[in-house]
């Protein structure tokens, strides 16, 4: 098979029934929806620590995505052989928050439904999701349950001090209570009236309250 016969197949046919203009704007309109799904993400993180480079790589996933559909579409023979080169893919970073993985589809999804030609659902479906994530995810602060340590010298104590913290506060639990010689030591769950902590402060200051810790909790909570 010489040069010119290659250049005469239908193979080449194919692959060009998508024009330039399309595949541009394709391209810049999956990167314009990567941008906007990393600031919802910068916006929405709650997490211990920030991972820019997960934020850069929504970005990257939109436009492989959309830029992968694109081949598939316009190849019946080259949509094989994507699917079979993708079979072989295995991710092996762990997903440490849970809202990671709604971001992770989110990028796949805009850039597949974006290269199907399908732009208002691209543009609009992700817009409606960032509010969504933008009005559930940034919760107030106080309404978040926190976690409080209190070693006390006695009963006296513990009772003071819980009695205090419970006026303080909007709600308080106890979660468990350690009992030894001449120290008790109490893990309470609360939920703060508003942001300010100054009442920890107090707290520790009370007669037989050797230390009191507040502990920021970021796990699963009913109720």
């Amino acid at each position: 098979m010489t040069f010119n016969n290659i250049f005469k197949s239908d193979f080449l046919e194919n692959i060009t029934s998508i024009s330039v203009f399309d595949m541009v704007l394709a391209m810049v309109l999956s990167f314009g929806i990567g941008l906007f799904i990393f600031l919802i993400y910068k916006k929405t993180f709650a997490g211990v620590m920030y991972s820019s480079s997960f934020g850069v790589t929504l970005v990257a996933i939109t436009m492989i995505s959309t830029f992968v559909i694109l081949a598939v579409t316009s190849n019946v023979v080259l949509s094989l052989g994507m699917v079979g080169a993708l079979s072989i893919v295995r991710f092996r970073t762990a997903i440490k928050e849970p809202l990671d993985i709604a971001f992770l589809f989110w990028a796949i999804a805009a850039g597949i439904v974006l290269a199907s030609g399908m732009i208002p659902l691209a543009v609009f479906g992700s817009v409606i999701i960032g509010i969504v994530l933008l009005v559930f995810a940034n919760k107030k602060t106080h309404l978040n349950p926190y976690i409080v340590v209190l070693r006390c010298e006695n009963h006296d104590s513990e009772l003071a001090a819980v009695d205090f913290l419970k006026e303080q506060v909007k709600k308080c639990v106890v979660k468990s209570k350690t009992a030894q010689k001449g120290s008790i030591e109490l893990t309470l769950e609360i939920r703060m009236k508003e942001d300010n902590t100054d009442f920890i402060n107090t707290l520790s200051e009370l007669h037989g309250v050797n230390s009191a810790v507040l502990v920021s909790y970021n796990g699963e909570y009913m109720g």
